[in-house]
Protein backbone atom coordinates (compact mmCIF):
# COMPACT_ATOMS: atom_id res chain seq x y z
CA UNK A 1 0.00 0.00 0.00
CA UNK A 2 0.93 3.66 -0.74
CA UNK A 3 2.67 5.39 1.90
CA UNK A 4 0.41 8.70 2.21
CA UNK A 5 2.23 11.65 1.44
CA UNK A 6 2.96 14.39 3.52
CA UNK A 7 1.53 17.91 3.31
CA UNK A 8 3.95 19.54 1.08
CA UNK A 9 2.77 20.82 -2.29
CA UNK A 10 2.56 17.67 -4.94
CA UNK A 11 3.55 19.68 -7.61
CA UNK A 12 6.80 21.21 -6.50
CA UNK A 13 8.03 24.49 -6.56
CA UNK A 14 10.88 24.54 -9.25
CA UNK A 15 11.49 27.07 -11.83
CA UNK A 16 9.44 25.19 -14.87
CA UNK A 17 6.50 24.61 -12.05
CA UNK A 18 6.11 28.60 -11.36
CA UNK A 19 6.01 29.02 -15.08
CA UNK A 20 3.92 26.23 -15.28
CA UNK A 21 1.56 28.11 -13.13
CA UNK A 22 1.55 31.25 -15.37
CA UNK A 23 0.81 29.57 -18.65
CA UNK A 24 -1.89 28.03 -16.59
CA UNK A 25 -3.62 31.08 -15.29
CA UNK A 26 -4.05 32.54 -18.69
CA UNK A 27 -6.08 29.63 -19.69
CA UNK A 28 -8.50 30.31 -16.49
CA UNK A 29 -7.77 34.50 -15.62
CA UNK A 30 -10.93 35.14 -17.27
CA UNK A 31 -13.12 32.69 -14.87
CA UNK A 32 -11.45 33.52 -11.86
CA UNK A 33 -12.07 37.79 -12.45
CA UNK A 34 -15.41 36.58 -13.17
CA UNK A 35 -15.41 34.96 -9.89
CA UNK A 36 -14.17 37.66 -8.00
CA UNK A 37 -16.32 40.15 -9.70
CA UNK A 38 -19.79 38.04 -8.72
CA UNK A 39 -18.65 38.09 -5.32
CA UNK A 40 -18.02 41.42 -5.15
CA UNK A 41 -14.33 42.22 -5.03
CA UNK A 42 -13.81 45.89 -6.13
CA UNK A 43 -11.94 49.00 -5.42
CA UNK A 44 -10.40 49.82 -2.28
CA UNK A 45 -11.03 46.55 -0.62
CA UNK A 46 -8.22 44.58 1.54
CA UNK A 47 -8.06 40.98 0.00
CA UNK A 48 -5.92 38.26 1.43
CA UNK A 49 -5.12 35.68 -0.93
CA UNK A 50 -3.95 32.58 0.54
CA UNK A 51 -2.33 29.72 -1.14
CA UNK A 52 -0.78 32.48 -3.58
CA UNK A 53 2.08 30.28 -5.14
CA UNK A 54 3.45 32.44 -8.23
CA UNK A 55 1.16 34.96 -7.48
CA UNK A 56 -1.67 34.94 -10.52
CA UNK A 57 -4.56 35.24 -8.45
CA UNK A 58 -3.01 38.27 -6.09
CA UNK A 59 -2.30 40.10 -9.08
CA UNK A 60 -5.41 39.72 -10.63
CA UNK A 61 -6.83 41.00 -7.68
CA UNK A 62 -5.01 43.61 -6.99
CA UNK A 63 -5.83 45.08 -10.65
CA UNK A 64 -9.52 44.73 -9.39
CA UNK A 65 -9.26 47.09 -5.40
CA UNK A 66 -6.68 48.96 -8.01
CA UNK A 67 -4.45 51.71 -5.88
CA UNK A 68 -6.92 53.02 -2.88
CA UNK A 69 -7.09 48.58 -2.00
CA UNK A 70 -4.47 46.48 -0.65
CA UNK A 71 -3.79 42.58 -1.18
CA UNK A 72 -1.82 40.32 0.75
CA UNK A 73 -0.78 36.81 -0.60
CA UNK A 74 0.07 34.14 1.45
CA UNK A 75 2.02 30.71 0.46
CA UNK A 76 4.87 28.40 2.26
CA UNK A 77 7.77 28.91 -0.50
CA UNK A 78 10.23 31.49 -0.36
CA UNK A 79 10.55 30.36 -3.90
CA UNK A 80 7.20 30.75 -4.88
CA UNK A 81 6.57 34.45 -2.86
CA UNK A 82 10.08 35.57 -4.46
CA UNK A 83 8.78 34.94 -7.95
CA UNK A 84 5.85 36.89 -7.21
CA UNK A 85 7.25 39.54 -5.86
CA UNK A 86 9.48 40.16 -9.01
CA UNK A 87 5.83 39.98 -11.14
CA UNK A 88 4.75 42.50 -8.83
CA UNK A 89 6.86 44.82 -8.90
CA UNK A 90 7.15 44.15 -12.73
CA UNK A 91 3.61 45.40 -13.18
CA UNK A 92 4.07 48.52 -10.86
CA UNK A 93 1.65 46.69 -8.44
CA UNK A 94 2.57 48.50 -5.22
CA UNK A 95 -0.99 47.83 -3.48
CA UNK A 96 0.12 44.16 -3.50
CA UNK A 97 2.45 42.22 -0.67
CA UNK A 98 3.79 38.63 -0.02
CA UNK A 99 4.29 37.07 3.30
CA UNK A 100 5.16 33.62 3.84
CA UNK A 101 3.25 31.28 6.04
CA UNK A 102 1.14 27.75 5.67
CA UNK A 103 -2.43 28.77 5.53
CA UNK A 104 -3.29 26.13 7.73
CA UNK A 105 -2.03 28.08 10.88
CA UNK A 106 -1.79 31.54 9.45
CA UNK A 107 -0.23 34.07 11.95
CA UNK A 108 -1.79 37.32 10.55
CA UNK A 109 -2.77 40.19 12.62
CA UNK A 110 -4.32 41.83 9.99
CA UNK A 111 -8.22 42.20 9.23
CA UNK A 112 -9.42 41.86 5.40
CA UNK A 113 -12.51 42.66 3.63
CA UNK A 114 -11.98 39.62 1.52
CA UNK A 115 -10.30 36.15 1.59
CA UNK A 116 -9.66 34.73 -1.20
CA UNK A 117 -8.06 31.43 -2.59
CA UNK A 118 -7.74 29.15 -6.09
CA UNK A 119 -7.15 25.57 -6.32
CA UNK A 120 -5.69 25.59 -2.50
CA UNK A 121 -8.74 23.53 -0.34
CA UNK A 122 -8.08 20.58 -2.67
CA UNK A 123 -4.74 20.05 -1.57
CA UNK A 124 -5.73 20.17 2.24
CA UNK A 125 -6.38 16.92 4.03
CA UNK A 126 -9.08 18.73 6.15
CA UNK A 127 -10.31 21.26 3.87
CA UNK A 128 -13.36 22.58 6.06
CA UNK A 129 -11.40 23.35 9.29
CA UNK A 130 -8.40 25.11 7.70
CA UNK A 131 -11.09 27.47 5.74
CA UNK A 132 -12.84 28.23 9.66
CA UNK A 133 -9.97 29.54 10.78
CA UNK A 134 -9.24 31.36 7.84
CA UNK A 135 -12.29 32.71 8.46
CA UNK A 136 -11.33 34.40 11.24
CA UNK A 137 -9.31 37.10 9.42
CA UNK A 138 -11.87 38.25 7.53
CA UNK A 139 -14.24 41.21 9.05
CA UNK A 140 -18.20 41.17 9.94
CA UNK A 141 -19.89 41.46 6.12
CA UNK A 142 -16.64 40.39 4.35
CA UNK A 143 -16.55 38.27 1.71
CA UNK A 144 -15.06 34.56 0.87
CA UNK A 145 -14.52 33.52 -2.05
CA UNK A 146 -12.83 30.23 -3.35
CA UNK A 147 -12.11 28.67 -6.82
CA UNK A 148 -11.49 25.05 -7.50
CA UNK A 149 -11.44 22.27 -9.97
CA UNK A 150 -13.78 19.31 -11.01
CA UNK A 151 -11.04 17.45 -12.61
CA UNK A 152 -13.63 14.22 -13.68
CA UNK A 153 -15.26 17.41 -15.78
CA UNK A 154 -11.85 17.27 -18.34
CA UNK A 155 -12.76 14.92 -21.41
CA UNK A 156 -12.32 15.00 -25.71
CA UNK A 157 -14.54 14.23 -27.67
CA UNK A 158 -13.25 12.07 -29.15
CA UNK A 159 -11.79 10.41 -27.27
CA UNK A 160 -8.19 10.61 -27.78
CA UNK A 161 -5.84 7.16 -26.69
CA UNK A 162 -2.26 9.53 -25.39
CA UNK A 163 -4.66 12.47 -24.28
CA UNK A 164 -6.56 9.85 -22.37
CA UNK A 165 -3.46 8.10 -20.77
CA UNK A 166 -2.14 11.60 -19.60
CA UNK A 167 -5.07 12.10 -17.48
CA UNK A 168 -5.35 8.86 -16.07
CA UNK A 169 -1.61 9.39 -14.69
CA UNK A 170 -2.39 12.33 -13.53
CA UNK A 171 -5.86 11.29 -11.81
CA UNK A 172 -3.93 8.38 -10.53
CA UNK A 173 -1.14 10.33 -9.22
CA UNK A 174 -3.33 13.31 -7.63
CA UNK A 175 -5.67 10.20 -6.04
CA UNK A 176 -2.50 8.61 -4.36
CA UNK A 177 -1.23 11.86 -3.18
CA UNK A 178 -4.35 12.41 -1.53
CA UNK A 179 -5.25 15.73 -3.47
CA UNK A 180 -8.90 16.05 -4.07
CA UNK A 181 -9.60 16.11 -7.64
CA UNK A 182 -13.55 16.75 -7.21
CA UNK A 183 -12.99 19.83 -4.59
CA UNK A 184 -15.41 21.85 -7.17
CA UNK A 185 -18.22 20.40 -5.84
CA UNK A 186 -17.51 19.91 -2.48
CA UNK A 187 -17.62 23.99 -1.85
CA UNK A 188 -20.88 23.95 -0.56
CA UNK A 189 -20.58 21.44 1.74
CA UNK A 190 -17.25 22.46 3.55
CA UNK A 191 -18.73 26.28 3.76
CA UNK A 192 -21.22 24.64 5.97
CA UNK A 193 -18.76 22.44 7.90
CA UNK A 194 -16.27 25.32 8.38
CA UNK A 195 -19.34 27.06 9.78
CA UNK A 196 -20.12 30.00 6.62
CA UNK A 197 -23.08 30.84 5.22
CA UNK A 198 -24.16 28.60 2.81
CA UNK A 199 -22.64 30.22 -0.35
CA UNK A 200 -23.35 31.49 -3.52
CA UNK A 201 -21.88 28.87 -6.28
CA UNK A 202 -21.14 29.08 -10.07
CA UNK A 203 -19.78 26.81 -12.45
CA UNK A 204 -17.58 27.75 -15.69
CA UNK A 205 -15.30 26.04 -17.86
CA UNK A 206 -12.96 26.10 -21.00
CA UNK A 207 -13.90 24.14 -24.21
CA UNK A 208 -12.44 24.26 -27.94
CA UNK A 209 -10.32 22.49 -30.64
CA UNK A 210 -6.62 23.39 -31.38
CA UNK A 211 -4.85 24.64 -31.75
CA UNK A 212 -7.26 27.86 -29.72
CA UNK A 213 -7.45 25.39 -26.90
CA UNK A 214 -3.43 24.72 -26.78
CA UNK A 215 -4.77 21.37 -24.16
CA UNK A 216 -1.72 19.65 -25.51
CA UNK A 217 0.32 22.34 -23.91
CA UNK A 218 -1.35 22.37 -20.72
CA UNK A 219 -1.64 18.56 -20.25
CA UNK A 220 2.12 18.20 -21.30
CA UNK A 221 2.86 21.03 -18.64
CA UNK A 222 0.88 18.94 -15.59
CA UNK A 223 2.30 15.90 -16.77
CA UNK A 224 6.28 17.41 -16.52
CA UNK A 225 5.78 18.59 -13.27
CA UNK A 226 3.97 16.38 -11.96
CA UNK A 227 6.58 13.04 -13.19
CA UNK A 228 8.64 13.23 -10.40
CA UNK A 229 5.55 12.55 -8.17
CA UNK A 230 4.32 9.97 -10.45
CA UNK A 231 7.49 7.80 -10.35
CA UNK A 232 8.17 8.11 -6.68
CA UNK A 233 4.52 6.91 -6.48
CA UNK A 234 4.59 3.79 -9.31
CA UNK A 235 2.20 5.34 -11.97
CA UNK A 236 4.22 5.65 -14.64
CA UNK A 237 7.92 5.59 -15.45
CA UNK A 238 9.73 8.63 -16.97
CA UNK A 239 10.16 6.40 -20.00
CA UNK A 240 6.91 5.37 -20.62
CA UNK A 241 5.69 9.49 -20.32
CA UNK A 242 8.41 10.65 -22.61
CA UNK A 243 7.75 13.99 -21.47
CA UNK A 244 10.61 15.83 -23.93
CA UNK A 245 8.37 14.78 -26.72
CA UNK A 246 5.10 14.34 -24.92
CA UNK A 247 3.54 17.98 -25.92
CA UNK A 248 4.80 17.46 -29.89
CA UNK A 249 2.75 13.65 -29.41
CA UNK A 250 -0.05 15.02 -27.56
CA UNK A 251 -0.82 18.46 -30.59
CA UNK A 252 -0.09 15.29 -33.64
CA UNK A 253 -2.27 13.28 -32.41
CA UNK A 254 -4.92 16.20 -31.62
CA UNK A 255 -4.47 17.93 -34.99
CA UNK A 256 -5.13 14.90 -36.94
CA UNK A 257 -8.71 14.35 -36.13
CA UNK A 258 -11.41 17.20 -34.73
CA UNK A 259 -11.47 16.51 -31.81
CA UNK A 260 -12.69 19.13 -28.97
CA UNK A 261 -11.30 19.27 -25.48
CA UNK A 262 -12.75 19.89 -22.35
CA UNK A 263 -10.71 21.17 -19.62
CA UNK A 264 -11.48 20.79 -15.98
CA UNK A 265 -14.44 22.88 -14.67
CA UNK A 266 -13.34 25.56 -12.27
CA UNK A 267 -16.27 25.82 -9.25
CA UNK A 268 -16.27 29.18 -7.48
CA UNK A 269 -18.23 29.92 -4.08
CA UNK A 270 -18.61 32.84 -2.30
CA UNK A 271 -20.10 33.93 0.96
CA UNK A 272 -20.48 37.00 3.06
CA UNK A 273 -20.19 37.07 6.60
CA UNK A 274 -22.74 38.59 8.61
CA UNK A 275 -22.48 42.02 9.67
Amino acid sequence: MNQPIESSYVLGYTENELQRLMRQSAVYAELTENLLRSAGISAGMRVLDVGCGSGCVSLLAARLVGPSGAVVGVDKSPQALAFARQRAEAGKLRQVTFIEGDVADLDCKQSFDALIGRFVLMFLPDPAAVLRTLARHVRKGGVIVFQEMDMSAAKAIPCMPLRKRCTDWIVETFRRAEVDIEMGPKLYATFLHAGLPAPQMNLQARIGGEPDLLAHEYLSDLVASLLPMMTRLGVATAAAVGVETLAARLREETLSSDVVTILPSLIGAWARLPA
